[in-house]
């Protein structure tokens, strides 16, 4: 993926050397194109790879988990600390383009499972629901 690319380093350096507030937002669907991360990457947890440059490992997934942890990383970017990574850790339902069907490096039960039990959309359903803000009638 993306992530270990040269120019990200480069960036990154320079960030870190002049104090920027820079957000390094790394997406990690779990997959490189169709090469899972542990394939493809000797170091998978992203957030880490700053070396001195602090991360923060959010479930992008999960709206609220999103937005607080946002939150919390421009007030410290904002406030002279220097740049931050952050990895989203999300999931790809579908393929990479038109050309990858998603099947060939994973299985339909890899997705229907990861579907059934992270997908985002349910969850904020499953909270307006619970928290009393809307029935699955108004939701629909």
């Amino acid at each position: 993926g993306a992530a270990n690319q040269g120019q990200i380093w480069e960036s990154a350096n320079m960030a870190s050397l002049w104090k920027l507030p820079m957000i390094f937002c790394i997406e990690n669907n779990q997959y490189g194109m169709g090469t899972s991360i542990d394939r493809h990457s000797s170091h998978s947890d992203y957030y880490k790879m700053g070396n001195h440059i602090p991360g923060i490992r959010i479930d992008g997934m999960n709206v609220l988990a999103v937005k607080e942890g946002m939150r919390f990383v421009k007030d410290f970017c904002g406030k002279g600390n220097g740049p931050m990574y952050v990895e989203m850790m999300t999931y790809r339902y579908h393929g990479h383009s038109m050309s990858d069907p998603g099947t060939t490096y994973r299985n339909r039960e890899e997705i229907a499972m990861t579907r059934s039990t992270r997908d985002p959309l349910e969850f904020v359903k499953k909270t307006m629901i619970d928290a009393g803000f809307a029935d699955a009638v108004e939701i629909k």
